[in-house]
């Protein structure tokens, strides 16, 4: 596992987390919601990406 997928997946938590405060904050929670909502499926995209990047690397392994 490389140490830069923790540090991109932090990064976007640290993002999401001051916007979803300042958000709330100025009494925007729908937005709030929508940003957390967002950093989520960014989150995911990139694990998707490292768990399809897994399995091709796994296929030329075994040459299957």
């Amino acid at each position: 596992m490389d140490v830069d997928l923790i540090f991109k997946i932090a990064a976007v938590g640290i993002i999401v987390a001051v916007l979803n405060q300042v958000l709330v904050r100025s009494g925007r929670e729908e937005q709030a919601m929508m940003t957390t909502i967002v950093g989520l499926i960014v989150v995911l995209t990139i694990v998707v990406q490292e768990i399809s990047d897994l399995f091709t690397m796994v296929k030329t392994v075994f040459d299957l």
